[in-house]
């Protein structure tokens, strides 16, 4: 279980750090976990390897404009990341952030006509931050896209749109769910035709997400928290799905967690299931409920490359992904996908 074991070399030229020209003309890289066997194709063909009676599963999550730059009354600038939404009581009016550079414990922070008030500083280099006006309002009027950072350029009026799933629905991720992001509906309209059936869950994507593993053991790592929500009607979906024998196909890794997380109630409860998923997924674990996984290619020794490890099989990912590598697929949140079932 050592971090240096799932590592490959991920040159530059091949992260996307632009969405493709028209959503959806991705490349499809479809990989049997069974015999390692590959397929190039298309991402709007995905429906060629899902049947009648499968069920996709996707995270209807939606990304605010999370990255605020306010001033102090000396006119200094201080950039702020609103971070992903928890469960609990949640207060529009009072929210946790990232900060750059130093701020004070009452300082106020003008953004526009609107005043911020610190009213806690933390150890992490997070902040609590009051305001008289709606955070999803301000994000909206003021914010910008939080990028990942690896694109290493500022967000434009086209990542507005693109860094954002066509079903997108209920505010509170920092992060795109980005397996999904090249699902059209024109796609959606032909998996139903086909008799697949489709269901939604939210899991607020966070930063750490993007976080590194900093330690060399995996079961030394722990896992951050998002907070997620899987409806009865999905649960009663994926029942119906695993006792007819047809396959449960996860949209994500954010999918995936929820799911994993969240396998015995899925198996055992008849309403709504939430919670905050801390499971950390790598080789050697068993699934319980996914069957397929469409996915993103990932950073060496990230958290989602081991989840896929841990799905396809350590040798067969890595096959695969140095014939992406040598055949032109684009990697990381912009670029191509794997379907792994």
């Amino acid at each position: 279980m050592n971090l240096d074991k799932y590592n490959y070399e991920l040159n530059e030229d091949r992260i996307a750090i632009n969405p493709p020209e028209v959503r959806g003309s991705t490349r499809l890289l479809k990989l049997s976990k069974q015999t390692g066997d590959i397929t190039d194709d298309l991402y709007a063909n995905i429906n060629n390897y899902l049947s009648s009676g499968d069920l996709l599963i996707l995270n209807d999550t939606k990304v605010i404009k999370a990255r605020l730059i306010t001033k102090t009354d000396e006119g200094r600038l201080r950039e702020l990341l609103i971070l992903e939404k928890h469960s609990g009581n949640f207060d529009e009016h009072r929210f946790k952030v990232m900060y750059r550079r130093r701020i004070k414990l009452g300082q106020i922070l003008h953004l526009g006509d609107t005043q911020l008030e610190v009213i806690s500083i933390y150890d992490d280099g997070t902040a609590d931050i009051k305001s008289s006006d709606n955070l999803y309002d301000l994000a909206e009027q003021y914010g910008s896209v939080p990028l990942p950072p690896y694109m290493h350029r500022e967000a434009d009026e086209n990542d507005v749109l693109r860094y954002q799933t066509v079903f997108a629905h209920d505010k509170g991720s920092v992060a795109a769910p980005t397996a999904s992001l090249n699902i059209t509906d024109e796609l959606l309209g032909r998996l139903k035709d086909k008799g697949v059936k489709i269901a939604n869950l939210t899991l607020h994507v966070g930063l750490g997400t993007f976080m590194p593993i900093r330690v060399d053991d995996l079961k030394d790592h722990k896992m951050h928290k998002e907070y997620f929500l899987i409806p009865y009607s999905t649960v009663d979906l994926i029942n119906e799905t695993k006792a007819s024998g047809k396959k449960v196909i996860a949209a994500g890794t954010t999918v995936t967690r929820a799911l994993e997380y969240s396998a015995d109630k899925i198996m055992s409860h008849d309403k709504d299931i939430a919670g905050e998923a801390d499971i950390f997924i790598y080789p050697g674990y068993d699934f319980k409920i996914v069957d397929g996984l469409l996915t993103n290619f990932h950073a060496p020794k990230s958290t989602v490359l081991m989840m896929a490890a841990a799905f396809a099989g350590w040798d067969n990912l890595y096959n695969a992904y140095e014939h992406a590598s040598n055949n032109g697929y684009k990697f990381l949140s912009y670029g191509d996908s794997m379907l792994i079932i």
